[in-house]
């Protein structure tokens, strides 16, 4: 039996410690003649969580407030055709199709997997799936505990009428992490009961999907709460998808993706009074420090940015006691040419009270404003996990201006008029349009490092929301090449983008009668004329596309942050490499 044994430390935690100057992969090979076993472990990326921030919080942190110092679960995913009634464990669970359920006239299943575990099991299973009412619909899940197999529980994850997606095999991920929280469960096994008409390099990709959800339904962000259960999953047996070196990269592939997504939550996840501007820079300077090889790191103070002339960013920061601060991440590929240079540009707002046009009603979700920062944290995120790949032949530069959005007497006002880097003047018709201000003077420097290609991320309309609803980003791009790009690569990573139309005649809205524009165009079409404010600070010769994240960097039902964009912007950057 051929096997591939991955373990990982699952988290890259937020707030990391500076002391490894070199990756914190440790790669060992162990080969028999029986077996091949490659074994990961991975150093979390803050292993002393809080001593990062120790000099920081004394002076901007209220509340007292310290992230707890939390181990990383650690889980072993292995990859074997063993048979499924000879496995042993807590979990079998098998991810179903509709027609995986369909039975006989004698009220059999039909299915191969299906029907050998239950003639092993003299026919309960087909017998409790017909009293649990389960027919493999997408969402539903069932755990039995059924005497007779090596296993102490059978799990049936339904995966709707066919499962060919990414998405639906990282839900399978989801479905059975969650299942083996419920039973406390160590040991697990993952089934397709379909897997025949898989191709090798789809059933690669599924074992990676399925990998990356499973670690991403496992984890839950602890930090912040005074007492939390630990995980008990240990190990994840991946069966019926090969073996061997490809699928172990694979692996390994997941496994840095993940970690990079879950830094990414932890980002957003942090209030606003521990993850202040200037620490959010400490995190960026932290990822260069620990991929100094690929990796340099600039960060601007407010001085260095006025000498940048950047006062549609300025004028955001100017109401915050936490200064603002510019980052900038660089990427360069160990050979040190590249035939493409990329920028990633993330909106940066630590907390957006709204400034005088504070947020206030229902609705208003100024408790939740820490997420405002979604758009960078997906671009810091990604610049960790492209730190860790080292893809060759692609430049990368990470760019987020950071700051907070308040209110005093230094603040921006309504009808203000404030002047970007390139010169043009914004008269700001409403505070809480803030990001795209911020925005303007970060496309304006991502123009100048003579990129090729830029992507923004951003937090940026309730309109898109109302759009298309929480789960799914709002795509706008000038450019047909580009959103072919970014949505190939969002197809393999299994985010919901979705592009809409940039409506050259809304710009009417946004014209001013005292400066070149004016911040918002009213509530019609707001997500558009956003869209064509942020257009007008992009070097006509770069292809640009602004992703609009404000749905889905949140789980509402959850509370929590998603960590939406860094797998998309990963795999984007991997498709303009080689």
């Amino acid at each position: 039996m051929a096997a591939i044994v991955v373990s990982w430390a699952s988290t890259v935690l937020l707030f990391a410690s500076s002391s490894r100057s070199s990756p914190s992969l440790v790669f060992r090979k162990l080969q028999s003649s029986a077996s091949l076993r490659v074994s990961f472990a991975v150093s979390p990326f803050c292993s002393r969580r809080g001593s990062l921030m120790a000099h920081t919080l004394a002076r901007a942190t209220l509340g007292l407030t310290l992230p707890a110092n939390i181990e990383p679960p650690k889980v072993s995913f292995a990859a074997t055709e063993i048979d499924v009634t000879e496995w042993k464990g807590d979990i079998l669970a098998v991810g179903v199709t509709e027609k995986d359920m369909v039975k006989d006239d004698n009220s059999k299943f039909e299915n191969s997997i299906l029907k050998k575990l239950d003639s092993q099991l003299g026919g309960l299973l087909a017998d409790a799936s017909l009293e649990e009412d389960f027919t493999g619909k997408a969402g539903q899940s069932t755990v039995l505990r059924l005497p007779g197999l090596g296993s102490k529980r059978v799990g049936l994850i339904g995966l709707g009428q066919s499962a060919s997606t990414t998405a639906a095999f990282q839900g399978l991920g989801e479905a059975v992490a969650a299942a083996a929280k419920a039973a406390r469960a160590s040991d697990v096994a993952i089934v397709l009961a379909s897997s025949e008409g898989l191709s090798a390099e789809l059933k690669l990709g599924t074992a990676s999907a399925i990998a990356s959800g499973t670690v991403l339904g496992l984890y839950e962000d602890n930090r912040y709460k005074s007492e939390s259960k630990k995980p008990t999953l240990k190990s994840v047996d991946i069966l019926g998808l090969g073996t061997g070196p490809e699928l172990e990269k694979k692996l390994k592939y997941a496994e840095d993706v993940s970690s990079a997504v879950i830094f990414g939550r932890e980002l957003v996840n942090s209030p606003a009074n521990v993850l202040t501007p200037a620490v959010l820079a400490e995190e960026a300077s932290k990822i260069a420090s620990l991929y100094s090889d690929v990796l340099s790191a600039t960060i601007l103070n407010a001085e260095q940015c006025k000498e940048l002339k950047m006062g549609s960013y300025l004028a955001v920061a100017a109401a915050s006691a936490n200064p603002p601060h510019f980052i900038h991440l660089c990427y360069k590929p160990p050979s040190g040419s590249s035939k493409v240079k990329l920028a990633l540009v993330g909106k940066g707002l630590t907390f957006d009270s709204g400034g005088y046009n504070i947020k206030t009603g229902p609705g208003c979700s100024i408790e939740l404003m820490k997420f405002d920062m979604g758009g960078s944290a997906a671009v810091l995120g990604a610049a960790k996990a492209i730190g860790q790949i080292k893809p060759p032949g692609v430049e990368v530069h990470f760019i987020v201006a950071a700051c907070e959005n308040m209110i005093s007497g230094t603040g921006m006002r309504p009808g203000d008029i404030v002047t970007a880097s390139n010169g043009k003047t914004i008269e700001v018709n409403n505070t809480d349009a803030e990001g795209r201000l911020t925005l303007a003077d970060a496309l304006l420097y991502a123009c100048d490092q003579g990129v090729d290609k830029i992507v923004d991320l951003a937090t940026l309309t309730g309109a898109c929301i109302v759009a298309l609803g929480p789960s799914i980003a709002g795509v706008f791009t000038p450019s047909d090449d580009l959103a072919k790009e970014v949505f190939a690569a969002s197809e393999v990573s299994g985010e919901k983008l979705w592009r809409m139309p940039m409506e050259e005649s809304y710009w009417e809205s946004m014209k001013s009668g005292v400066a070149d524009m004016v911040n918002t165009g009213g509530r019609q079409g707001g997500a558009i004329t956003a869209a064509l404010f942020l257009k007008q600070f992009v070097d006509e010769k770069v292809k640009w596309m602004h992703i609009d994240i404000a749905g889905p960097a949140w789980n509402e039902k959850k509370r929590t942050a998603t960590g939406f964009g860094i797998s998309t912007l990963v795999e984007w950057v991997l498709k303009n490499s080689s």
